[in-house]
C-alpha cells in the first residue's frame, strides 16, 4: 500500500500529464498548419478587407465565445486559391471571383458563393504638395500605361511622374486595372505601364507616397489619411461632374470608383459560418465597417 507521501506525488504526476493531454489538443493542427477546432473558422484574402475583418473577428468573440474566427491577408487572390483547395472555410476579396476560378472551385466539387458584406470607394491620392486636384478615368488611364509621363501634361508641375500600384495579386489591382487602366472596356487589353512600383500592401503605397512629391497611387477610402496623403476628385469624362469619395458618393455610385467587398464561401454557408456572415451583415458588424471608414450596406436606404 502506497504511503501518503507516494500518494501525492502520483496525484501530481497524473495532473501534470492530464494538462500536458489537453495542452497538446488545444493546439492540434491539420496538415496545412491550421488548428484542427470544429468551432474555428478560418478566413483569409483581400488586405483592402483584412482590418475590417479582423474587427469583427475580435467583436465576434465577445457574442460567441466558444467560436474562433482566424484571420489573415495575402491578397485576393490568396484567399480565393486556400477556398478552392480547402483549407479556408471564407475567402475575403475586393474583386470578383474570376470565370476560371468559379471553374476551378466546380471541378472540386462546389459552387461557391458571394456575400456582399461592405463598400468600399477606391481614392487616387497624391502627395499633399502636388497642385493637381482633379483627374479623369481617361486621364488616370493615360497616365498608368505610360502614354501620360509628366505631370505638367494634367496641370501639374513639370516633374516626371512615379506610378504607385498594388502586386497582381490583389483584387485592388486587378479592379483598378479593369476599371480604370482598361476603363471598364472588357475587350481593352491596355496594362500597367512597365515603370509602374508594385508594392505589397497598402502602406508600401501610402509611405512611399508620403515621400516622393511626384508619386500617384491608389487605395480604400478607409485605409487613406487625409492628414498625409492628398485625395482626388475623379470623374468620368471630362464633362464631369468631378466627385470625392465618400461614404454618401459610394453608396450612390455617384464616384466612378466605389465597388463591392466580398467574401465567398464553397457553397451556401452552415452552422457558425452562417451565423457569423448573418452578424457582419447586420447592425453589430456593419457599425464596424462605418468606424473603419468603409461604406456599410445600410448607407443607401
Amino acid at each position: 500500500m502506497p504511503n501518503g507521501r507516494c500518494l501525492f506525488w502520483l496525484a501530481s504526476l497524473l495532473l501534470v500529464a492530464l494538462t500536458l493531454l489537453v495542452g497538446c489538443r488545444s493546439t492540434e493542427t491539420d496538415s496545412n498548419g491550421e488548428v484542427a477546432s470544429g468551432e474555428a473558422i478560418q478566413n483569409k484574402g483581400s488586405d483592402t478587407l483584412v482590418n475590417i475583418a479582423l474587427a469583427w473577428a475580435e467583436a465576434y468573440q465577445q457574442v460567441a465565445p466558444e467560436v474562433t474566427v482566424a484571420v489573415t491577408g495575402g491578397g485576393s487572390g490568396t484567399g480565393i486559391a486556400s477556398l478552392i483547395n480547402g483549407t479556408v472555410d471564407i475567402a475575403n476579396a475586393s474583386r470578383d471571383m474570376k470565370e476560371s476560378e468559379i471553374e476551378e472551385a466546380q471541378a472540386n466539387g462546389f459552387d461557391p458563393v458571394e456575400h456582399v458584406v461592405a463598400i468600399d470607394a477606391l481614392a487616387v491620392i497624391v502627395h499633399p504638395d502636388n497642385p493637381v486636384s482633379e483627374l479623369t478615368i481617361q486621364q488616370l488611364a493615360d497616365m498608368y500605361t505610360g502614354r501620360i509621363t509628366n505631370w505638367q501634361e494634367v496641370g501639374g508641375l513639370n516633374e516626371p511622374i512615379v506610378l504607385l500600384s498594388r502586386e497582381t495579386n490583389s483584387g485592388t489591382h486587378v479592379y483598378f486595372l479593369e476599371e480604370v487602366v482598361r476603363e471598364g472596356d472588357s475587350e481593352n487589353e491596355d496594362i500597367f505601364a512597365p515603370q509602374t512600383l508594385l508594392m505589397p500592401s497598402s502602406v508600401g503605397i501610402t509611405s512611399e507616397l508620403r515621400r516622393n512629391p511626384n508619386a500617384i497611387g491608389y487605395d480604400g477610402l478607409g485605409y487613406v489619411d487625409p492628414a498625409h496623403e492628398k485625395i482626388l476628385a475623379i470623374a468620368r469624362t471630362a464633362d464631369g461632374p468631378y466627385v470625392m469619395p465618400t461614404v454618401a458618393t459610394a453608396s450612390s455610385g455617384d464616384y466612378p470608383l466605389s465597388r463591392n467587398l466580398f467574401m465567398y464561401t464553397a457553397g451556401e454557408p452552415q452552422g457558425n459560418i452562417a451565423d457569423y456572415l448573418t452578424w457582419i451583415m447586420g447592425p453589430a458588424g456593419q457599425e464596424i465597417v462605418t468606424r473603419l471608414g468603409f461604406v456599410p450596406l445600410t448607407a443607401g436606404e
